[in-house]
């Protein structure tokens, strides 16, 4: 038997939300979605980052903590969209480097992160999908998310090096890359098959 609690890391655009819906329903595993059209605080961000960012952060730390609670609660086999370690080490770090979140909030939300990060269990198999930055605005692009567009080239291309970077310092448990750059599992039969065997592979099931 593979592992019970999968999760699916990558940057904006990446096709995460895609691959788990595409796993849910070609194995049959349960789906736990990133909160991000449930944000109240997402279209404030995009617009004033530095004023919205602690608590936009804040929303999706509590959000994250929940869907982490539910993998845990449940026998079902469970593949989880973005998980808490990336909202933290990745994004809330992006954005104190940027000097968005500002030093006095960034410190009381890693003290919050910090206490629930202890009282969370790692997934079984942390999954990243690795896509270029042309990749991610072709992407980007193609899903219309207005509050996405005007996302910065350099921005994107700056969360990629931490993804890079916390991804190869990952050490919670067991992890494995997929390169999406040039994956079209969707629409290409090929790919589609591809991505199948690997998925097979990692989760040690057949269909």
């Amino acid at each position: 038997m593979g592992p019970r609690y999968l999760a699916i890391a990558g940057n904006i655009g990446a096709g995460k939300s895609t691959l788990v819906g595409f796993l849910a329903k070609r194995f049959g595993v349960r789906p736990l979605y990133e909160p991000v059209g449930d944000n109240p605080y997402l279209e404030d961000f995009y617009e004033d980052m530095k004023t919205w960012a602690f608590q936009s952060q804040i929303f999706y730390l509590s959000r994250k903590y929940a869907l982490h609670a539910e993998a845990e609660r449940t026998s079902d086999r469970i593949v989880l969209d973005r998980s808490i370690y990336e909202d933290a080490d990745i994004f809330a770090e992006a954005l104190r480097a940027r000097r968005v979140l500002t030093g006095r909030d960034y410190a009381t939300y890693r003290e919050l992160y910090e206490v629930i990060k202890a009282n969370v269990r790692a997934p079984d198999l942390m999954v990243y999908l690795r896509c270029s930055v042309r990749g991610l605005r072709r992407r980007i692009k193609v899903r219309g998310r207005a509050m996405e567009q005007a996302l910065p080239t350099g921005y994107l291309r700056r969360l990629n090096d931490r993804y890079d970077r916390w991804f190869e310092n990952y050490d919670l448990g067991p992890k494995a890359i997929i390169e999406t750059d040039k994956l079209d599992y969707l629409h290409d039969l090929i790919d589609r098959v591809d991505l199948i065997e690997q998925i097979e592979s990692l989760l040690d099931i057949k269909v």
